[in-house]
């Protein structure tokens, strides 16, 4: 017995598309790795990894990020709101 190939017609198919994603409205930005927040900070991943924990350091004093599984991003927003509340000048 033969396997035939079963294509249906177009005219008999609906018009299916991928679904398409939301307008972006700005508010979706990418989200930065360790690795990029050290770069933009010119210091070690180290040294990011270190202000992330909470060992004896008040909330609004830590890196905000965001766990995605074992990961950690940051949002660039929060790491810019994070370099204004340890300015000296702001």
């Amino acid at each position: 017995m033969a396997f035939q190939s079963h294509t249906p017609a177009s005219s008999s198919t609906p018009n299916l598309r991928a679904p398409t994603a939301p307008p972006d409205d700005g508010d979706l930005h990418e989200l930065l790795t360790v690795e990029d927040v050290a770069a933009l900070l010119k210091v070690s991943s180290s040294w990011v990894y270190e202000h992330t924990r909470s060992r004896g350091t008040a909330r609004t004093e830590r890196l905000p990020y965001i766990k995605i599984g074992k990961y950690k991003r940051f949002d660039p927003q929060s790491v810019r709101e994070f370099l204004l509340r340890r300015s000296k000048i702001a």
